[in-house]
C-alpha cells in the first residue's frame, strides 16, 4: 500500500480548483466556483467548488468530496490509481510498501508480454492475413496494440530470457497451472487484444484463436486488477470522444469496436464476452452520455439487448438500441463501406423502454385474450421498475401496442425516497448537524445529551448522520453552504442548551395540558422539567429525558 505520510504530503499539495478545473470549466461565483455537474445532465449549474474548504458538491445529484474523490469519480479509478495519477500530475513522489511493489511487478510482466505479442504479430502471416481479411488497417493494429501469442513454450522462454518472474505472470493471469503442476501460457496461437483500465494501464488480454480451437475467444482470468464485468474494451481510447460527443456505443466484440473506431465512431467500446451489468454502470454514467447498444440481431443478441435495456431503462439512462438484422454486424457494415447507414442507425436508436415493451409483447399472441393479459402483466411489472413520470409517459404507448384502453393499465408505486429535504429550515439546528459532520468526535458527547426527538425541524437529518455518518451526499451540501456556520465546542454546547430549552418548554406545555395524568404525577413531571429549564438557562447541559 501507499504510505500514509506520502498520501498526506500529496493532499497538502493539491488544490481543488486546479484539479477540478483541469477537467471542467469553472466560473467564479462569490467565494466559490460553479459549473454544470459532470456527473449528471443539467441546464442550470448546481456544482460548487469551495477553495476554502477544498471540497466540491453538487446540489443536484449529491456528488461531493475532495480532489481525490473527484478524480476517482471522473476517471473511474480506484483510490490508489487516483493517488498515482494526481501524484504524477503534481510531481509528488509516493512511497510504497513491499506488497505494492509486487503488484507493480505483475503489471510490468503484462506490459513486457504485450510488447512480445505485438512483435510476434509481424512475423505471423496467418494472423496478419486474418486481420487484413476482416478489414483492419495497420493504423488500427497499432492503435489498439493487437498482437499474437505463439506457443506456450515460446512465451515461457520469453519470460525466462527476460528475467520475468513466472510467479508474477501467474498472478497477472498470463500463465496457468496444469494437472501435473506444470506451468503453461493461457494464450496459445491466438491474436491478442490488450485490455486496459480506464486510466490506460494494461490489466489483461483477450485472445482470438486462428487454429480452430473450440473456444473462439478467451479472456484473462480474474486477477487483483482484472474483472471483466467492470471493464469495457477500448474505453481508454474512447473516453475523450465520449465526453466530447456525449455518446457511448457499446458493442458485443473487439472487432466491432476496432472497426467502428476505424470508421470514425471512436466513442465505441465492447463488453468482454459478458452481458452488460450494473458493474459497468460507473463507466457508462461518467458524464452521463447517451448509451447506444449495438447488438447482433440473432436470438442471443436480442436477449442481451433486452436484459441491458431493462436495466438502463429502469435507471432513466438516455440512449437506445440498434439491432443489426440479416446476420450483419457493425464490423461487416464498416468493411462494406456502409458508414452513412451506420451513422443513421446510431442517430435514431430505439429507446430502451419502447424496445423492452415491444420485445416483451412479441413473446405473446396478443390476438388471444389470455395471452394479451399475460403480455400486459409482464409489461406492467417492467414499467413498475421505472420512475413514476416515465410510467405515465409510456402507459399510452403500451395501450397502443396491446390495443387496450390505457385506463386498464395501473401501477402501484412502491418506490419511496429514503431521505427527503425539509421544506423549511432551522439554521441553528443545521449548524449543529454541520458541526457534527465535520467533527464526528463530538458526536458521542451530543448523543449522551440528546437524540433526534429534540430537533424540531431536522429530526431526519440528525438521525441520518447518526446512522450513516458524514459520508452521505446530503452532508456535502451542508459543508459547502456559507449561510450555515461551523460551531466551536463551546458554541456547540450553547446551541444544544437552546435546543433543549425549546424542547422542554414544549414538553412543559404538553404536560400541563394532559388530562390523563394523576395530579401527583403531573406535579412531579412539572417540577422535574422546571428544574431542567433552570439549569439550561444557566448554561448547564442536562441529559435529555422524554416526558
Amino acid at each position: 500500500m501507499i504510505n500514509p505520510e506520502s498520501i498526506e504530503n500529496l493532499k497538502n499539495r493539491l488544490d481543488i480548483v486546479e484539479v477540478v478545473g483541469s477537467y471542467i470549466e469553472l466560473k467564479k461565483s462569490g467565494a466559490n466556483f460553479k459549473a454544470r455537474c459532470p456527473f449528471h445532465s443539467e441546464d442550470t449549474p448546481s456544482f460548487v467548488v469551495s477553495p476554502s474548504k477544498q471540497i466540491y458538491h453538487c446540489f443536484g445529484c449529491g456528488a461531493g468530496g475532495d480532489s481525490i474523490k473527484f478524480v476517482m469519480e471522473y476517471e473511474k479509478l480506484n483510490y490508489p490509481e487516483a493517488l498515482e495519477k494526481l501524484a504524477n500530475d503534481f510531481n509528488v513522489e509516493l512511497a510504497y510498501s513491499k506488497n505494492d511493489f509486487e503488484k507493480k511487478d505483475e503489471k510490468k510482466v503484462l506490459e513486457q508480454v504485450n510488447l512480445f505479442f505485438k512483435r510476434n504479430l509481424n512475423g505471423n502471416h496467418v494472423a496478419k492475413d486474418y486481420l487484413k481479411q476482416r478489414g483492419i488497417y495497420e493504423s488500427s493494429i497499432e492503435k489498439f496494440g493487437i498482437g499474437y501469442a505463439p506457443s506456450s513454450k515460446e512465451t515461457l522462454s520469453f519470460l525466462s530470457q527476460n528475467f520475468l518472474s513466472q510467479d508474477d505472470a501467474l498472478k497477472a493471469g498470463l500463465l496457468g497451472i496444469g494437472e501435473n503442476h506444470s506451468v503453461y501460457s493461457r494464450f496459445i496461437e491466438r491474436i491478442t487484444f490488450p485490455i486496459y483500465a480506464p486510466n490506460g494501464k494494461i490489466v489483461g488480454f483477450g485472445g482470438r484463436t486462428i487454429s480452430n480451437h473450440p473456444a473462439k475467444y478467451i479472456n484473462s482470468p480474474q486477477t487483483v486488477f482484472f474483472n471483466k464485468s467492470k471493464l469495457l474494451y477500448g474505453y481508454n481510447l474512447a473516453k475523450s470522444t465520449i465526453l466530447k460527443t456525449g455518446r457511448i456505443i457499446v458493442t458485443e466484440g473487439y472487432l466491432d469496436t476496432i472497426m467502428l473506431h476505424q470508421a470514425g465512431f471512436s466513442e465505441s467500446v465492447a463488453t468482454l464476452g459478458t452481458a452488460l451489468t450494473k458493474e459497468h454502470l460507473p463507466l457508462l454514467r461518467r458524464a452521463e452520455p447517451k448509451v447506444i447498444l449495438s447488438y447482433d440481431g440473432d436470438s442471443a443478441g436480442v436477449a442481451a439487448a433486452l436484459k441491458a435495456s431493462k436495466m438502463l431503462g429502469s435507471l432513466s439512462i438516455s440512449g437506445g438500441v440498434v439491432v443489426f438484422e440479416n446476420g450483419k454486424d457493425p464490423a461487416d457494415m464498416v468493411q462494406n463501406g456502409e458508414i452513412n447507414e451506420l451513422n443513421m442507425l446510431f442517430k435514431e436508436p430505439k429507446a430502451f423502454i419502447p424496445f423492452v415493451i415491444e420485445q416483451i409483447t412479441k413473446r405473446y399472441d396478443i390476438n388471444d385474450p389470455l395471452e394479451k393479459e399475460k403480455a400486459l402483466k409482464e409489461n406492467v411489472e417492467f414499467l413498475k421498475t421505472v420512475p413514476s413520470l416515465l410510467q405515465d409517459e409510456y402507459k399510452e404507448y403500451l395501450s397502443v401496442i396491446l390495443g387496450i384502453d390505457k385506463r386498464i393499465i395501473r401501477f402501484k408505486n412502491i418506490k419511496k425516497s429514503i431521505f427527503q429535504k425539509s421544506q423549511k429550515e432551522d439554521l441553528a439546528e443545521l449548524s449543529i448537524i454541520k458541526t457534527l459532520s465535520i467533527h464526528p468526535e463530538f458526536l458521542d458527547l451530543v448523543l449522551d445529551l440528546v437524540d433526534e426527538k429534540v430537533f424540531n425541524t431536522h429530526k431526519k437529518e440528525f438521525a441520518l448522520l447518526v446512522e450513516e455518518g458524514a459520508d452521505h451526499p446530503y452532508f456535502g451540501g451542508l459543508l459547502i453552504r456559507d449561510d450555515i456556520g461551523e460551531l466551536s465546542e463551546d458554541e456547540l454546547k450553547n446551541q444544544l442548551c437552546f435546543l433543549l430549552l425549546g424542547y422542554y418548554k414544549i414538553s412543559l406545555d404538553k404536560i400541563k395540558n394532559r388530562k390523563d395524568l394523576a395530579f401527583e404525577k403531573k406535579s412531579f413531571y412539572i417540577r422535574k422539567i422546571q428544574d431542567k429549564l433552570q439549569k439550561l438557562k444557566k448554561g448547564e447541559l442536562t441529559v435529555y429525558e422524554k416526558f
